[in-house]
């Protein structure tokens, strides 16, 4: 029985949350002792797919009913009219979606894959959960119900063997990466505190597979709007020459920021970190590879600035690590309610509905702060990915520019500090000609 207690979670994830998902699902099944692929569809090996015991999919839907960028080419290959009817027959599978039911599409993406799965034969083994953005509680009020059916189902398909038990949740998993500190010194060749463009391909993001990021620079960074009105809205010229890009009406250019400098050292000083030092990590699964962005000798700058999401709003799993790490009991209360069934809802007032970041949790919880594991961070916060913006030029016009008219996002919760947008601000501070203020799209 022990041969085949395999599984793989095959994800399409445009924002990171189908993805965050996906390995919060391989977690859990390496708790029940199976053995677990977790993917990008498009990265994995179609060929294999009639012979694994188990595939779970999760699924985002993006715009009007798209497949995200990650899954484009499996969905194509998926709807070829060529495929027989019942060549996955038998295939277990399972199906997990995220969608937003302000549009009209809502789970699309899910339902459809659904279907097509069943016509051509494969065999579903739990329900299908549809989370939807517009909850109160958001996407886990589906999402961990949905987690602990799938763990009940799988105990069916693949028992325990003798003498075995599920890993409890008061035990840490391995880290998915293993640090090594290097020297203090930055100016050592191979450093990554200024990432060349191959080097910083933006893998798992909102552009177009295959192609390279493409590093801009402002040309012109101008406020459209009066100084007294209440929003500042910016006119974003980026020089494109050489990159060939061509785009029409109606098309988007992602962006990848960099974090504000306040909060990066602000975060630095929280983790005790000195931002010169370097690491170079490696995955512990040997089945894995470390992805190109993390390659090489990476500063903590680097990774707090241009890798990390600092001012994001925490995940599950980020919850659970930090519980791990505190030795202080009133913490260790709060924590432990924020990750049980009955806390949701407190969670979601202390942390989702203020929009509370990762940086101003670390502030309220010192005592677990103070002992997290480095290697632990890649786990506890996602990476720092590209937001789209609308492009507001033509290159009828300007062959060789690409302009972005830019809202910068600031406003008000029941918290002290306004909330701020990590892009439009970045986008907003870069001084026009510089050879230092390069945006990446």
């Amino acid at each position: 029985m022990e041969d085949v207690r395999t599984m793989v979670i095959l994800f399409g994830s445009q924002t990171g949350t189908a993805e965050d998902a996906a390995r919060r699902i391989g977690r859990e099944a390496v708790r029940h002792h199976v053995s677990v692929r977790v993917s990008a569809l498009d990265s994995y090996n179609r060929s294999n797919l009639v012979n694994e015991p188990l595939v779970i999919f999760v699924v985002a839907t993006t715009g009007q009913g798209d497949p995200p960028d990650n899954m484009k080419q499996f969905w194509q290959f998926l709807w070829r009219k060529k495929l027989p009817l019942g060549c996955l027959e038998g295939l277990k599978f399972g199906i997990l979606g995220f969608g937003d039911s302000s549009y009209q599409k809502f789970n699309f993406i899910a339902k459809k894959l659904r279907r097509r799965m069943q016509h051509l034969g494969g065999c579903e083994v739990i329900e299908p959960g549809f989370s939807d953005d517009q909850h109160d509680y958001g996407s886990e009020f589906v999402v961990s119900p949905w987690i602990k059916e799938l763990m009940t189902k799988i105990l069916q398909l693949f028992p325990l063997s003798p003498g075995l038990e599920i890993i409890p949740d008061n035990t840490l998993l391995p880290s998915t990466y293993q640090a090594t500190f290097t020297d203090h010194s930055i100016s050592a060749v191979g450093s990554r505190q200024l990432p060349d463009v191959k080097a910083d391909r933006l893998e798992s993001a909102g552009t177009e597979r295959g192609q390279d990021p493409f590093h801009a620079v402002i040309t012109d960074n101008r406020r459209v709007t009066a100084t007294d009105h209440w929003q500042d809205v910016r006119l974003i010229t980026l020089d494109i020459t050489g990159s060939k890009l061509k785009y029409f009406a109606g098309d988007i250019c992602y962006v990848q920021p960099k974090n504000m400098a306040d909060t990066v050292n602000e975060f630095i000083q929280l983790l005790g970190l000195n931002s010169s030092d370097a690491v170079i990590l490696r995955c512990l699964d040997e089945k894995e590879e470390v992805p190109v962005r993390l390659r090489g000798r990476l500063t903590i700058q680097y990774l707090v600035e241009s890798y990390f999401d600092i001012n994001s709003i925490p995940k599950m799993y980020f919850w659970e690590l930090l519980l791990h790490f505190t030795d202080n009991e009133l913490e260790k209360s709060k924590l432990t309610e924020f990750c049980s069934a009955q806390g949701q809802e407190e969670l979601f007032n202390y942390c989702n509905r203020p929009k509370r970041s990762i940086v101003e949790v670390l502030k309220d919880f010192p005592g677990a702060t103070c002992h997290i594991q480095f290697n632990y961070l890649f786990d506890m916060i996602p990476p720092l990915r590209p937001r789209a913006f609308s492009i507001a030029s033509s290159q009828l016009v300007v062959p060789n520019q690409l302009q972005l008219l830019v809202a910068v996002v600031k406003y008000r919760t029941n918290l002290v500090a306004p909330r701020r947008g990590v892009c439009s601000h970045y986008l907003a501070g870069l001084i026009p000609s510089s050879a230092h203020h390069r945006t990446v799209c």
